[in-house]
């Protein structure tokens, strides 16, 4: 059991989705202690975000882990579906985060956009969208997977690319999933973070509140707005 502060009671459902993020920074740190990979600082001068994550998803845990990443000092980017303007790209921008919408800008014209792309945190289930975006990772980056595709047709991937592309750009893919006790710690230090910083970010992350009653409309139904939550009287 986690000791969740009171000032989160109405939004502490989120610390589960979020642990799914927190989990992967771990991660990230510990693989990335195999090369230098650390921000210059100038004496003097404030510290500045030097690396560039992309977010594959804006589903409750890619902007979840939007917020990780911006509040670890990442550049963030966040691809979705959606064309802007929408709630989501609201929310990115809210965090000092980009937008980009699938619909608008291809994987190969985002990668010229955000530049050398030193993390993907994948948050989306879709494999295709994901081989592609492991094509344009840049130098000593980290491929993060947490989605779980569907049973679905095979689809063509390039594997003499992305073979090339780990070995000679010197890169990193990994899977997470079910975090830990440290994670869940993390998770609710972020997010009393992410409330302080961005209280209506977090607010909006949860598009309906509904009684227990309606669990079948919400589970079968089509899907609506970011997170919905029940509630118990």
């Amino acid at each position: 059991m986690h000791l969740v502060p009171p000032a989160l009671r109405e939004v502490a459902v989120l610390v589960e989705p979020l642990t799914i993020a927190e989990k992967a920074l771990i991660q990230v740190e510990q693989v990335q202690q195999r090369l230098p990979w650390a921000c210059a600082v100038e004496p003097g001068k404030p510290r500045t975000a030097c690396h560039r994550a992309v977010v594959l998803g804006a589903g409750p845990v890619g902007l979840l882990g939007a917020m990780a990443l911006a509040a670890a000092g990442y550049d963030t980017s966040v691809y979705s579906r959606e064309r802007a303007p929408n709630p989501k790209a609201d929310l990115v921008a809210a965090i000092g985060g980009h937008y980009y919408s699938a619909e608008e800008t291809s994987i190969a014209r985002l990668a010229e956009q955000v530049g050398n792309i030193d993390l993907v945190y994948e948050a989306t289930g879709a494999s295709s969208i994901a081989f592609q975006m492991m094509e344009v990772i840049g130098t000593n980056g980290v491929f993060v997977f947490t989605g779980v595709p569907g049973r679905k047709a095979p689809i063509e991937v390039d594997t003499d690319v992305i073979m090339r592309n780990l070995v000679l750009k010197n890169q990193v893919v990994f899977g997470t999933v079910n975090a830990g006790h440290e994670a869940f710690e993390a998770a609710i230090r972020d997010l009393t973070l992410f409330q302080q910083r961005w209280p209506a970010a977090v607010r909006s992350l949860i598009t309906g509140r509904y009684p227990v009653e309606a669990y079948r409309d919400l589970l079968l139904g089509p899907a609506r707005g970011i997170k919905n939550v029940l509630t118990f009287a």
